[in-house]
């Protein structure tokens, strides 16, 4: 058996025997719905329930003044540091489907590799929170999309709502995903993007009665607070119990 293959089993086996999730895989009902905003509140939240924690952005697409954004505010949230390469093993220039942006970069995005900068930040915290890129379902290469890479992780799943005119219908059909993939919906947030938005606490009601997974907190819109105040409004008792061994 290669070191590879050997280093897989080994980390299939300890998260089959951990009883306690390795962290969350944070994904959204569409992209700029809030992700990076809910990821960095879990990051702030675990760590003030005394976890040691760390953000982990396996695809970044969008590059501002040289900088990834999203990995930025992981890595400020985070209470515990590594290289880059492991917190992001791809970052991509372009804003654009991680398929089209990492084809026009030449590159082939490769599930294994995250599995194992994956495995490196698992072996340091005790949570790891990792954001997804897009929506669940967003392609990765001609073969594997955005689900493939939560399962490849045996992550359960916390679902970003980004209220706005449609989100019902996003939202459910991207819990029936993610239940079709064999994963746990743990819980989501609601995050207000659109502050004209009517009816929101009717939207917000619709969903408790149909998302079998608590509510664990709803973001208001403000553009003046940081994650870290968004923590204190994210129950994340119930994310602190064990829970089913993924996929």
């Amino acid at each position: 058996m290669r070191q590879g293959e050997a280093d897989q089993v080994g980390f299939d086996l300890a998260m089959e025997l951990n009883t306690m999730p390795a962290g969350y895989f944070v994904t959204g009902t569409d992209t700029a719905v809030g992700k990076t905003l809910t990821s960095c509140a879990l990051l702030y939240a675990f760590a003030r329930a005394g976890k040691s924690v760390i953000g982990m952005k396996p695809i970044a697409a969008g590059c501002e003044n040289g900088k990834w954004m999203d990995v930025e505010r992981l890595v400020e949230a985070s209470n515990l540091s590594a290289a880059r390469k492991w917190i992001n093993p791809y970052a991509l220039v372009q804003p654009m489907a991680p398929h089209i942006a990492a084809e026009q970069a030449g590159l082939v995005i490769d599930i294994a590799t995250v599995q194992r900068a994956f495995q490196v930040l698992w072996q340091m915290a005790e949570m790891v929170i990792v954001e997804g890129v897009g929506g669940f379902l967003v392609p990765l290469d001609d073969r594997y999309d955005s689900s493939d890479l939560a399962r490849a992780l045996k992550l359960p799943v916390i679902l970003t709502v980004g209220l706005r005119l449609g989100c019902l219908n996003h939202a459910l059909l991207t819990a029936r995903a993610i239940h079709a993939s064999g994963l746990t919906l743990a819980g989501w947030v609601a995050n207000q993007i659109d502050p004209h938005m009517e009816c929101q606490a009717e939207n917000i009601r619709a969903l408790q009665q149909r998302l079998n997974c608590p509510l664990l907190g709803v973001l208001p819109f403000n553009e003046q607070i940081e994650a870290r105040e968004y923590a204190e409004l994210l129950d994340i008792s119930q994310l602190l119990i064990p829970l089913p061994n993924q996929i």
